[in-house]
This record gives C-alpha cells, sequence and structure tokens, in this order.
C-alpha cells in the first residue's frame, strides 16, 4: 500500500490495496496513521459488497445503527444508502445526508471515528462529477485560536443535540424528511462534549464544536456563550482549512470524524444518479495501544 498525500490541508490517496480483502495487522496500523495524519483517506477503484464494506469498517471499531434507519441496505442495519434514486415512486436512500457542515455523532455520548462512504453511482454532468464532500481540519483550527481563548475555553464542553441538524433539515424547501418521531429523540438526548479533546491517533487537540449540532457552552451566559460559538464556527470557514474530494465510482472514501468536519454539496438534479453506502465507525478501540504495538 502506498500513501500519496493531496499536498493540500487534509487527504490523501491510499493506492495498492484491495478492500475486499481482511487487512493484515501492518496495512490495519498504516491506515489509522494515515487517517489520523491526512484526515480523509481515498482507496480508490474498489470492488466490495456489502459484506466486505461491513468488514472492513468493522475492523476499526463497531458499527453505528443510525437513529432514524430509514434507509439502509438489506440484511445490513448499519449501512446506510445515499442515493437521490426512486424505485417504483419511493426514494431508495436518504437524499439530502450530510448537507450542512457537522462532525457526525457528535450529538452521542458515544462519539464516531470515522465515517467510510463506497462511491457506486456517481452524478456527472458535462464530463465532471457532482455532488463533491468537502472537509475542514480541526486540528489545524484549534492550533490558530487564540491563546486567551483556549486558555478560557479549556476544560469546558458544549451541548450537542441531534434534532438540532434534523430539525433544520426537515425545514428546507423541498424536504421530503419526516420530523423526529418523540421515541427517536428519546434515544438521542442532548449530550455535553468537550470543546477541545484530545485526538485518539494522534494525541494532538482539535477543536470539537460545530454548527450543524452544538447548542450552547455549558454553564456559561447565554449571551457571551452565543458570541463564543459564533466566532468558532466563523474561524473553521478559513478558506485554508478546506479540503474537497470528487467523487469517481468505486471511491472507498474513510475520513476522520474527530478531526474533521464534513458537508456534502447537493449540486445534482433528480435525473443525475448518486448511490452511496455508507458505515459508520464508533470511536470503540484503544487506538493508542493498537499502533504501539
Amino acid at each position: 500500500m502506498h500513501i500519496i498525500p493531496s499536498g493540500q490541508t487534509l487527504g490523501a490517496q491510499a493506492n495498492g490495496i484491495d478492500l475486499a480483502h481482511p487487512l493484515s495487522d501492518g496495512d490495519f496500523r498504516s491506515i489509522l496513521r494515515a487517517l489520523g495524519e491526512h484526515g480523509v483517506l481515498c482507496f480508490p477503484q474498489q470492488m466490495l459488497d456489502t459484506d466486505q464494506l461491513a468488514a472492513f469498517g468493522r475492523r476499526f471499531g463497531e458499527l453505528e445503527i443510525n437513529v432514524a434507519n430509514a434507509y439502509h441496505e438489506p440484511n445490513h442495519p448499519e449501512m446506510m444508502i445515499l442515493s437521490n434514486i426512486r424505485k417504483d415512486g419511493k426514494q431508495i436512500g436518504a437524499n439530502d445526508a450530510g448537507q450542512g457542515w457537522h462532525t457526525d455523532m457528535s450529538y452521542s455520548h458515544d462519539i464516531a471515528l470515522a465515517n467510510i462512504l463506497h462511491a457506486q453511482h456517481v452524478p456527472m454532468r458535462g464530463g465532471k462529477p457532482l455532488g463533491e464532500t468537502q472537509f475542514r481540519n480541526m486540528h489545524a483550527a484549534y492550533e490558530d485560536l487564540p491563546d486567551a481563548l483556549k486558555h478560557k475555553l479549556e476544560g469546558r464542553t458544549a451541548t450537542h443535540d441531534f434534532a438540532k441538524f434534523w430539525d433544520m433539515m426537515v425545514a428546507k424547501p423541498g424536504s421530503t424528511r419526516k420530523p423526529l418521531t418523540p421515541e427517536q429523540r428519546a434515544k438521542k438526548p442532548p449530550v455535553s462534549q468537550p470543546i477541545f479533546r484530545r485526538h485518539p491517533i494522534t494525541g494532538r487537540m482539535v477543536l470539537y464544536a460545530n454548527v450543524g449540532y452544538t447548542m450552547s457552552i455549558d454553564g456559561m451566559d447565554p449571551q457571551e456563550s452565543g458570541e463564543i460559538l459564533d466566532f468558532l464556527f466563523r474561524h473553521q470557514e478559513r478558506a485554508e482549512y478546506l479540503y474537497a474530494h470528487h467523487w469517481t465510482v468505486g471511491d472507498v472514501l474513510m475520513w476522520d470524524n474527530i478531526g474533521t468536519m464534513h458537508n456534502a454539496i447537493g449540486d445534482y438534479l433528480p435525473d443525475e444518479p448518486r448511490y452511496m453506502r455508507r458505515v459508520q465507525v464508533m470511536a470503540t478501540l484503544d487506538y493508542a495501544r493498537l499502533l504501539a504495538q
């Protein structure tokens, strides 16, 4: 396996490996290190069935079953379908997944290590791919914060709420999402997360607050909390933190859900088909110990 950095703030390509086969211990550790270093890894031209994709994801931690659980592959509740394709008049997948800046599972007590998407159909127009996925570097965002603000927020937590992002998407014109049921909301109550946390692979600090799910800074005056969060969200928008992945059929894209935020661009039309399979890896392993072996 050869890791080729993008030369940008995030991103690398991993060549010379077939993810349909079980990972060797050496390749597993190489992928973990590369994920921490580059944040976003692309494994091009992969031919994986659902069992193989699930097995690859499960190598890195337990796989999450989405609380909404509206679209998934048969016999694989942990594998979401992200698609704008309709069959017999019905959607076969989530057609607006990830469209807005967020960090998956920051709304959960148990956070996610990584997302893994496998591109089955990529929308094209004029020979160019649509539906890019954008990322922001939260290692760099933390490092560039003013020292006074780092000191002020050290050790503090903020409340994250799954319903914030979901309700925002429901309110968008043309949305086909249904409001969360009381049962779904009860499964994902608001949780507190450290605003700064130490990354389990790199050992460095990251900014762990995102506009999609972060509601308020715990124990702080609401006005001051709002002003600081607004600053943090604007700070994350700096151009030097941005990286975009342009999809090709067969890409397996794995990204760090602790050291990055992401946003899916919905710039394709209903007759420009998109189909992705997604698994989400929870941070359930001792990654530092595994890397030290």
